[in-house]
């Protein structure tokens, strides 16, 4: 049985599959891509060979929860509340 500061690893599933959810979305906008990348210093190597690593997941949360609107956005497209991202931002962050 996990300890009390232990995530379970199908929440962290869950989370990694909402975070991958949000980069698509992310993607699909040029200037959103751009701004992603100018941010959070991230190169498009290390975005692509990063994309299933936990912390640059919860970086591409973080980057939308940054900029409201893109959350809203983002959560509205993906068929969330805005707070399912910021909670999957920090699952990814504590696991």
């Amino acid at each position: 049985m996990p300890g009390p500061d232990t995530i379970e690893p199908a929440r962290i599933e869950t989370a990694g599959a909402l975070a991958l959810q949000a980069l698509v979305w992310t993607l699909q906008s040029q200037s959103r891509a751009e701004r992603l990348l100018a941010l959070t210093g991230l190169s498009v190597e290390e975005l692509r060979g990063g994309a299933g690593e936990r912390g640059v997941l919860a970086a591409i949360l973080s980057f939308l929860e940054g900029h409201e609107a893109d959350l809203i956005e983002c959560a509205d497209s993906l068929g969330v509340r805005p707070e399912a991202l910021v909670a999957a931002r920090r699952t990814l962050e504590a696991a």
